[in-house]
């Protein structure tokens, strides 16, 4: 049986899931951001149970299937972003189709109604964030970050990381308190 998990962002919410699992007695398959693969089917009382431990965790089950689809959207572009170490060097646009078997067009204006933004705002949030983390590591420069990002160039980044954080990359690496923003609230 399947499950889908609001905020599901981390290996710590993948942990925080599986103990909450465990609790009700409940095996997993596989637990993966956004989604769980488990063995029995759960009565409605374990499904309580689950949401409620969910919820004290910062995390929520999903029931209705246009939050299941946004939160598969989410969670496609996190996992993209965020846990991809090889460089981005594909369509956002094609990779969300094939990986969620929908239209581009529908899952756009899916997203769009649901969450009062565009799939393209939640990515560029979501490049910035990784931009920043890339630049606190301070293992890249910004050519190769740039690359890595699948910026046409770096040019393209730094316009788009000052439109988006009022800084150039060069002025945040030299900021004593670097602020970055957890994927979750992204």
């Amino acid at each position: 049986m399947k499950l889908f998990i609001k905020y599901m962002v981390s290996s710590r919410c993948k942990m925080a899931v599986k103990d909450e699992l465990k609790k009700l007695g409940l095996h997993f398959i596989v637990v993966d951001l956004g989604e769980v693969e488990i063995m029995e089917t759960i009565s409605t009382e374990q499904r309580e149970e689950l949401k409620i431990g969910l919820l004290n965790s910062g995390l929520e089950l999903m029931d209705d299937k246009r939050a299941v689809l946004i939160g598969k959207i989410k969670n496609a572009i996190i996992e993209m972003v965020h846990y991809t170490d090889e460089p981005i060097k594909v369509n956002f646009s094609d990779y969300l189709s094939e990986k969620l078997n929908h239209d581009y067009t529908y899952l756009a204006n899916l997203f769009s109604e649901v969450q009062g933004t565009t799939i393209e705002h939640f990515i560029i949030n979501h490049k910035i964030e990784r931009i920043k983390e890339l630049i606190i590591y301070d293992e890249l420069n910004i050519t190769e970050i740039a690359w890595k990002m699948n910026y046409s160039s770096v040019a393209h980044l730094s316009n788009q990381f000052k439109k988006m954080t009022g800084l150039s990359p060069s002025h945040f690496k030299q900021m004593k308190s670097k602020q970055r923003n957890q994927i979750e609230d992204i």
